[in-house]
């Protein structure tokens, strides 16, 4: 007869196996665990099929992996540098990445890329080796890893889109897209869309091109009047991205971005911005006007940690009742928190 994976039996027989393998992990960790093999317990009395549970298999083994390198890595800002495989080292383009990278990574910051030739070589090229990490996928028509990465521990090989897409999205402080086919720009799309919808945390999305480029010039024009023309994105939107004249003014960007504002999360319905200074009476006052449609009760305050907190414990926190909607606004709030402080 088959059991359910609810039974008393059954979950006891895993919480045994989970304590066995590693009886040090918290409470809260290993019924998580706990929960996943029921999970998975599941698959075999839900009638899914062979391909399905390949599907499922490999894409936890990816995150579980890719998850791990990275964890070696948790101090550490990371860039995200999106462009074409196919931009020849010659390029405007190509020299634009590896400096704008060679800038980042003089700044103490680790660079992500997607592994392959093109621009992402370039953003690999600009940073240390220590200072890399190529997350490549296997395709039939693009060389999957190039020359500066290979071999490297900091190297994680993909076979899903989606899971690679993750590892980009959470663990990136910031993100540097350069002129490249559909695969940049659905790179790029998909960050803004997380940011615009409240889906992933504000971080700073920069375009940056070589000299003379007028690819940004004409893909926001292309915004400008198919999209917000036609009401299907809101002008507090364009705050999600910037778009550098240089290289260095796109380093220069991103720094500025953590001057002041260190960080962010929700406690429930209250958005928490981790700073790096307390704001003065002035500029709290200011803040509050400007941006009261944010707010959906209370004020725009200074507060201590609040205590669902554990993480930066030492940081004073702006906090208030977010409307959880207009996140083109928050961006630009942390423009004008940044602006205050010298």
């Amino acid at each position: 007869m088959r059991k359910d994976v609810y039974d008393p039996q059954i979950i006891d027989t895993i919480q045994q196996l989970v304590s066995e393998c590693d009886n040090d992990a918290s409470d809260f960790a290993k019924e998580l665990i706990t929960q996943m093999i029921q999970n998975s317990l599941k698959l075999l009395q839900g009638n899914h099929d062979i391909g399905q549970l390949k599907l499922i298999s490999r894409s936890m083994k990816e995150m579980r992996y890719a998850y791990q390198v990275f964890n070696h890595y948790k101090n550490k800002r990371c860039i995200s540098i999106f462009g074409s495989a196919r931009t020849p080292e010659i390029h405007p383009d190509y020299i634009a990445a590896k400096n704008f990278s060679a800038g980042m990574s003089s700044h103490g910051w680790m660079c992500i890329t997607g592994a392959a030739n093109g621009i992402m070589k370039a953003g690999l090229e600009g940073s240390k080796q220590e200072s890399s990490f190529g997350l490549s996928i296997r395709l039939p028509f693009e060389v999957p890893t190039n020359s500066v990465i290979a071999g490297d521990a900091k190297l994680i090989s993909f076979r899903y889109f989606f899971t690679r897409k993750l590892m980009f999205t959470s663990h990136s402080d910031a993100f540097a897209a350069f002129p490249g086919g559909f695969g940049t720009l659905d790179e790029l799309f998909e960050m803004l869309t997380l940011q615009q919808t409240g889906r992933a945390l504000i971080v700073p999305i920069v375009l940056v091109e070589g000299k003379e480029g007028t690819y940004w010039k004409h893909w926001e024009e292309y915004l400008d009047q198919q999209l917000m023309k036609n009401g299907w994105t809101s002008p507090a939107d364009k705050n999600l991205y910037y778009i550098a004249k240089t290289p260095e003014e796109a380093v220069e960007h991103i720094r500025k971005f953590y001057h002041c504002y260190h960080s962010s999360r929700y406690v429930k319905d209250i958005l928490v911005l981790r700073l790096n200074k307390t704001l003065s009476q002035r500029e709290l006052g200011a803040i509050n006007l400007k941006y009261k449609s944010l707010v959906a009760s209370g004020e725009i305050a200074m507060s201590p940690p609040l205590p669902e907190e554990t993480d930066h414990l030492d940081l004073p926190r702006l906090t208030f009742h977010h409307t959880h909607s207009d996140f083109g606004l928050i961006r630009a709030l942390i423009n004008d928190i940044n602006d205050f402080s010298p």
